[in-house]
């Protein structure tokens, strides 16, 4: 091969791994391994897309960061992620004022212009401008709060035209807006439109309407005195009052130190979904986007619906290969752990320690599974059940000693015949505080 078509082949190598790393698929969570996009806003635009936007975590010390990625998707499965497309110190900076982190999102489409809602870290929020939905976004310039100053701007105009102003933490503010976008009426600011007494609002408010009814929706404090639910209000009027209805979704143990959430919800292509996130990594931030199916009763109320491996795409195939840091609930001390810039695992496993993948769609002639498991020092093992732990054992990994915790095996087992969908549970055995690392698992005819 000639040096000219040696350096072709080599770029597009690069461009497709590229490519490849801005991409994402429909299983929970929605984003690539090693990325971590938590707060999200979910938008339909008027190419028929899905967008998704949302801060940027990028240190176990602290939530998020000085820049903002924007999620993309025709189908809700496969996704495309645009990095730095807005940001307040660095590349693309576009905060003349201010070198703050960026807090969660919003973003509004109207009259030709998409309008980026943010949030610094110093209580302050503005707005920027793109003639495209994914950015970049330009010219941050800040909105006046009148006084007000808290964090979690949302943005909703309704059938009228008239657009409205939503944000604050513990008691919720709200506003008109004025026709162009970026300044608030604020003779018509409201305070306390929810509040975390009546209910349980603590931050991250959204706003929609559905069949005349104004929803809320918003990060949830009434359960175990944390934030971990999506919960939501209703009214019959655009600035209420809004009466309290119940919890969307709870992201309770989806890590051993889960603190918040934060989402939204949206109607694509005739199906409701809830966009919310998850953390990793043992601590409060490094979150990820996930997506569940949603389903509204005929009074207007949303059944709350469970975390899922799932997601979007319907029952997964137990044939193909399943990252092990896609479990939708982790019961102990297991986590997911970052080891490299695009690699995740199960780390920090203890005796007892559980992981749960919910759902796969299982055929009669399935008769093995395999694992790819990093062994420790001791010797330990993996015992597979379905629907739930003490359910009748689908099989055992045994898995040896004498390992680093980096040097991957694959190990697999014989297992009883099993047909349709069904949770599958993996319950860890050992002795340590790291007993081995799982990266990926499939079962086999």
């Amino acid at each position: 091969m000639d040096i000219k078509n040696h350096l072709l082949c080599n770029f597009w190598f690069v461009c497709f791994l590229t490519l490849l790393a801005g991409s994402a698929i429909a299983q929970n969570p929605i984003v690539p391994e090693g990325v971590y996009i938590a707060d999200p806003t979910a938008r339909v635009w008027p190419d028929g897309k899905i967008y998704v936007y949302g801060s940027r975590d990028e240190s176990k010390d602290r939530y998020c960061s000085w820049h903002y990625d924007v999620m993309k998707s025709d189908d809700a499965i496969d996704w495309q992620i645009y990095p730095y497309r807005f940001a307040s110190k660095g590349k693309n900076d576009e905060v003349s004022y201010a070198d703050d982190l960026l807090y969660a999102p919003d973003c509004w489409y109207r009259n030709g212009i998409y309008y980026l809602y943010y949030c610094l870290s110093n209580g302050t929020e503005g707005v920027a401008t793109s003639d495209n939905p994914t950015g970049p976004f330009k010219n941050g310039t800040n909105i006046e709060l009148g006084g007000k100053h808290q964090i979690d701007p949302s943005i909703f105009v309704d059938d009228d035209g008239q657009a409205y102003y939503v944000w604050g933490q513990f008691a919720m503010k709200m506003a008109k807006m004025k026709p162009n976008m970026k300044e608030l009426d604020l003779s018509t600011l409201k305070d306390s439109v929810l509040t975390e007494k009546k209910h349980y609002f603590h931050e991250g408010a959204f706003m929609t309407k559905r069949n005349g009814i104004y929803y809320l929706v918003y990060t949830h404090m009434g359960r175990a005195d944390t934030p971990t639910c999506i919960g939501y209000a209703t009214s019959n009027l655009p600035m209420g009052p809004y009466k309290y209805r119940g919890v969307i979704i709870d992201n309770d143990h989806s890590d051993p130190e889960c603190w918040n959430n934060h989402g939204s919800i949206v109607e694509f292509n005739n199906q409701w979904y809830v966009f919310y996130h998850r953390p990793t990594n043992g601590c409060a931030t490094m979150r990820k986007v996930c997506i569940e199916p949603i389903y509204f009763n005929e009074d207007g109320s949303i059944d709350e619906v469970e975390m899922t491996t799932q997601g979007a795409a319907g029952p997964l195939d137990p044939l193909k290969k399943l990252g092990a840091q896609r479990a939708c609930l982790m019961k102990g001390n297991v986590r997911v752990q970052t080891i490299s810039d695009s690699d995740e695992i199960l780390g920090m496993i203890h005796n007892n320690d559980r992981a749960i993948y919910k759902y796969f769609d299982f055929t009669n002639d399935i008769k093995k599974l395999t694992v790819d498991v990093a062994p420790g020092e001791k010797p330990g093992r993996i015992d597979v059940t379905i629907d739930n732990a003490w359910s009748d054992y689908l099989g055992t990994i045994e898995v040896p000693g004498g390992g680093d915790l980096k040097t991957l095996k694959t190990l697999s087992c014989d297992i009883k015949s099993v047909s349709g969908v069904h949770t599958i549970c993996f319950q860890f055995k050992g002795n340590g505080d790291d007993i081995f690392h799982v990266e990926s698992f499939k079962f086999k005819k």
